[in-house]
């Protein structure tokens, strides 16, 4: 009785037209650990949830061990309270794919994809299960309150990255997203009628000095999605990342961007990063937190506004970013 009464005041406002209010997002989920921000997560009465990555700790080729940690997720009690109240998209990461670091080379990466399709509950019909890869769109909402969210496969398609006493070597010429993925988010981006259109990967797009997984191992890469979001004209873009086990809000300005590309990583539901020393990012215009987070994005479409919070354990505030959504053209 007293889950129906909880479900029934967090029951999700996304209603007519589909619009967006408010719009949670993590990654860095162990199915096996305590899970304390689902509650909090509730509370703020979300529109929409977003896995980005590590969504489990599959860690596994064996598929019938990831889908009983899948399900070992699904019988979360505060998660299941999620799932009967808010709809729920997302894409993984590398813990998740089966394999820590893995790429296109891994074995079982189509039986595990369909893994974590079923996990989120993407129809069978859904255009993403016809093609190779896991990565999708979803639009929210009409005209000046439209939200398009891109959800990218940096693992499927990702060529070879060495590791070398710890540290990630660049790969001057290799791919992320694979051709297939780059000419549907050209599409994707310049076909965009959305007010606010934000682009999700795993791992991080902008950072450039930490010896860890990120966009900039691939610097090819990283500089064709930047170019190819300012040249296509899409309004307002905003990253959101995963996978380091901290979180941080960062802003890139160049000729480009000349207002500002900002970045949003929230990633440790459960588990965060400890002993963590401070950690060179000249982008970052937030804290570095390295507690349990989550990321909240609340839309005041009256003023043109979104609000970037880094929540944590009893809906505390770590760190918030207002950003301000230009006219559309």
């Amino acid at each position: 009785v007293l889950g129906l009464l909880f479900l029934t005041q967090v029951t999700s406002s996304l209603g007519q037209n589909g619009k967006l209010d408010r719009m949670a997002f993590g990654s860095c989920n162990r199915q096996d650990a305590p899970q304390p921000l689902w509650k909090p997560i509730l509370a703020d009465r979300p529109d929409l949830w977003i896995w980005m990555g590590d969504n489990i700790y599959g860690d596994s080729p064996v598929m019938d061990t990831l889908r009983a940690k899948y399900a070992r997720q699904n019988a979360n009690s505060d998660y299941q309270l999620l799932k009967a109240s808010t709809p729920i998209i997302g894409v993984w990461d590398d813990h998740d794919y089966g394999i820590n670091d893995g790429g296109k080379h891994f074995v079982q990466k189509k039986a595990s994809r369909d893994l974590m399709f079923d996990f989120l509950n993407v129809p069978l019909d859904a255009p993403e299960r016809k093609r190779e890869g896991g990565y999708a769109s979803h639009t929210y909402g009409e005209g000046e309150q439209q939200v398009k969210v891109i959800l990218l496969d940096g693992r499927y398609f990702r060529d070879t990255l060495t590791r070398v006493n710890r540290v990630y070597q660049i790969n001057s010429t290799g791919q992320i997203l694979g051709d297939a993925q780059w000419k549907w988010l050209e599409n994707e981006l310049k076909t965009s009628t959305a007010r606010v259109n934000f682009i999700v990967s795993g791992i991080q797009f902008l950072p450039t000095e930490h010896a860890y997984e990120k966009w900039a191992n691939f610097p090819q890469e990283r500089e064709k999605l930047l170019n190819l979001i300012a040249s296509s004209g899409v309004q307002n873009p905003i990253l959101l990342s995963g996978d380091r086990h901290i979180a941080e809000i960062m802003k890139l300005v160049d000729s480009r961007f000349p207002n500002g590309l900002y970045e949003v990583t929230a990633s440790g539901l459960t588990h965060t990063w400890s002993g963590i020393a401070e950690e060179k990012n000249s982008l970052r215009v937030s804290n570095l937190i390295a507690q349990l987070n989550y990321g909240f994005a609340s839309f005041d479409w009256t003023k043109d506004e979104v609000l970037i919070e880094i929540k944590g354990e009893n809906g505390h505030v770590h760190a918030q970013q207002t950003i301000p959504l230009a006219k559309n053209k």
